[in-house]
């Protein structure tokens, strides 16, 4: 087994949609494509298999977990109005405000099925120097 990457399985209606919603807008890569069935992209060591209704992913999936939960993975940006300007003018959809907190801003937009991406631009930290 390797840790290469970690791992995280989306459940989605049209593979190549949401192959172009992740490499367009969020930065990942194609490492794998066997659309319409199943994709595979990666960010960093994040590795993001998007499952269709073909795959055996989306398939062995109980019928009343049919809809997007309310789990997200948590995208880390440097500049997170830098970063949702872009996507706003895109029309994509977000599913709260920017919130701000004690470790720092967040916001969440959804990919085309509903299924939840946290970015988030941590606090600045004192330095302990």
């Amino acid at each position: 087994m390797t840790d290469e990457y970690v791992s995280v399985r989306y459940i989605v209606q049209d593979v190549q949609k949401a192959i172009d919603f992740y490499t367009t807008h969020l930065g990942f890569e194609v490492n794998t494509s066997a659309a319409p069935a199943f994709a595979d992209v990666t960010r960093g060591r994040l590795r993001l298999l998007l499952s269709g209704p073909a795959s055996s992913g989306a398939r062995a999936t109980p019928a009343d977990t049919a809809t997007a939960g309310r789990n997200r993975i948590h995208l880390v940006v440097d500049d997170l109005d830098s970063t949702v300007a872009p996507l706003r003018d895109a029309g994509l959809r977000f599913r709260s405000d920017l919130i701000s907190g004690p470790g720092g801003r967040q916001i969440l937009l959804a990919d085309p099925d509903g299924n939840l991406i946290e970015l988030f631009q941590p606090a600045d930290r004192p330095s302990t120097t």
